[in-house]
């Protein structure tokens, strides 16, 4: 049976804190199902935030609810149409060609034949679109990782807010031994540990729901050589304390997630935790650090 079209309603705003506080109004309103609602920043700094029904919604009703909480200005910018969910699909798989970073491919499994045998290969679905590897964020990840197994082996590796896992499969395949994943949203977690089974790794990624560092695992774990973020600069910047006392002497942090205006303030927050830059990455405007713990 041919999937129904979802009808979608979105509109721009122009900070985080007015999209957070629209965002806010409109996950109170919609019942979990009713609507997914999502909000991306942009590089020039204007917020994208989207809506998604399973049925036709009540655009009157929408656009006041927007005009409430946004102002008649951006009310009159909210813009409805419908996304095919088949066609959907087959654009996704158009689109997302294998993409390489440094000695990893990630590709989806219509491009297993299209891999160089010389090269780690990491399957992840199209419908996964955020840690797909096609991202900015996850492809400097990658980059920034090929770059540390140039010159090391890390023994403990963290991938802290593993999303698809795509990060820490990228590890294990590479090092060949456990990489500790951890995510705040449970289905990400069960998510991880399905790609890592699906990339013969699955005996070495270990994926855990944990909020920041608050898991006994860490400790157990720790401490790490390498940590892999690829969070958002807001959590970066507040995970620098723990991100440091769980970092073994000389331990390196891979950070990702940021726009490249918001980097000098994550390194400065880094900085005064006793980490120094290394390299800074920068990728259709987002920004991609390597960082070592002094001492």
């Amino acid at each position: 049976m041919q999937p129904s079209p979802t009808h979608r309603a979105s509109f721009s705003i122009g900070s985080e804190a007015d999209a957070r506080r629209v965002i806010d109004v409109l996950t109170e309103v919609f019942f979990d199902g009713d609507a997914a609602v999502a909000a991306f920043e942009r590089p020039d700094g204007q917020w994208d935030v989207t809506l998604h029904f399973a049925e036709a919604p009540d655009q009157a009703w929408l656009r006041e609810l927007v005009a409430t909480s946004a102002g008649n200005e951006i009310a009159a910018t909210l813009a409805f149409d419908t996304v095919e969910a088949k066609d959907w699909v087959k654009a996704s798989l158009e689109d997302l060609v294998p993409v390489p970073a440094g000695r990893f491919v990630v590709h989806g499994s219509h491009d297993r034949d299209r891999v160089a045998p010389n090269k780690l290969a990491i399957e992840i679905e199209a419908a996964l679109a955020f840690g797909t590897g096609h991202h900015g964020t996850t492809r400097g990840c990658l980059l920034l990782l090929d770059h540390v197994l140039k010159s090391s082996r890390p023994q403990n590796v963290l991938d802290l807010g593993t999303g698809t896992g795509v990060l820490a499969i990228a590890a294990a395949k590479a090092l060949h031994r456990a990489v500790l994943a951890s995510d705040i949203d449970r289905p990400s977690v069960r998510v991880a540990a399905e790609n890592a089974s699906l990339n013969e790794v699955g005996n070495q990624v270990r994926a855990i729901r944990a909020t920041g560092f608050a898991a006994p695992d860490f400790a157990r774990a720790g401490p790490f050589d390498l940590v892999l973020a690829n969070i958002l600069a807001n959590p970066l910047r507040q995970l620098a304390g723990p991100m440091g006392r769980h970092l073994a002497p000389r331990g390196r942090v891979i950070l990702s997630g940021l726009l490249t205006h918001q980097a000098p303030a994550v390194i400065a927050a880094y900085r005064a935790r006793g980490l120094v830059p290394l390299k800074h990455l920068r990728i259709e405007g987002w920004s991609s650090l390597l960082l070592r713990k002094v001492g």
